[in-house]
């Protein structure tokens, strides 16, 4: 392997934050997006100053709102209470994080060190409850593709003070839940909307199509929970 060129460095450093400016500058705000749902980065997995340099060089290419994506399962990078705060504190156009660590306590603590001033989504339906008890706004849900009205009514009946009914229709969705989940999303909700007789289009590689065993499960959860197959 040959010795790359000193002067290539500082290119090869810089090219995935630039691209990632660049695509929310094009992609999200001059196409007209209301709001930037944005990603830790991945593989190259940052340190917390990594994530602080990050978020904020790509939140001055855009004024659109931006909520941050924390999803360790799958970028391998975790967003800290501590680094969410600062980021919320410091750059007016980072308002919010989807919080899909599955870490109820960690969901605490940002709230904690934000003074509840941080809008908090549940990344995972089966927490939508527990989040909101922590002063969450809501949820960006697998399970309002298919169950648009409940994963609403989840949300609404707490907002409105009824949380045992609330807590009752989350209970009721998990076995739906588990199995929109039963393989690497998005392959079972696909499935699922299909199922429905929505045509959403084919999976792409490397996703593959959902298992016999796990399409028989995830169509009876469907029927259980009361969702009429196509």
């Amino acid at each position: 392997m040959s010795d790359p060129a000193p002067h290539k460095e500082p290119e090869r450093q810089y090219y995935f934050i630039e691209k990632a400016k660049e695509y929310v500058r094009k992609e999200a705000e001059e196409a007209g997006a209301d709001g930037v749902l944005l990603v830790t980065p991945y593989y190259n997995k940052a340190t917390q100053n990594g994530l602080i340099g990050h978020f904020s060089a790509v939140a001055k290419e855009v004024t659109a709102p931006i909520i941050m994506y924390s999803v360790a399962s799958r970028t391998g990078c975790n967003i800290e209470p501590a680094t969410a705060a600062k980021l919320v504190k410091e750059v007016d156009n980072i308002v919010g994080i989807k919080e899909a660590s599955g870490n109820i306590s960690q969901v605490a603590k940002i709230m904690n060190l934000t003074d509840g001033n941080i809008d908090v989504y549940s990344g995972n339906d089966d927490q939508i409850v527990p989040v909101l008890s922590l002063g969450g706004k809501g949820v960006i849900s697998v399970l309002s593709n298919v169950a648009p009205d409940e994963a609403h009514d989840i949300c609404e009946k707490y907002f409105n003070g009824d949380v045992k009914g609330s807590a009752a229709l989350q209970l009721k969705a998990l076995p739906l839940i588990e199995q929109l989940f039963c393989e690497v999303n998005p392959i079972p909700v696909k499935k699922a909307m299909q199922l429905m007789g929505v045509d959403c289009g084919p999976l792409r590689m490397p996703l593959t199509e959902i298992s016999p065993e796990h399409e028989k499960n995830l169509a009876q959860a469907m029927k259980d929970f009361g969702i009429q197959l196509a």
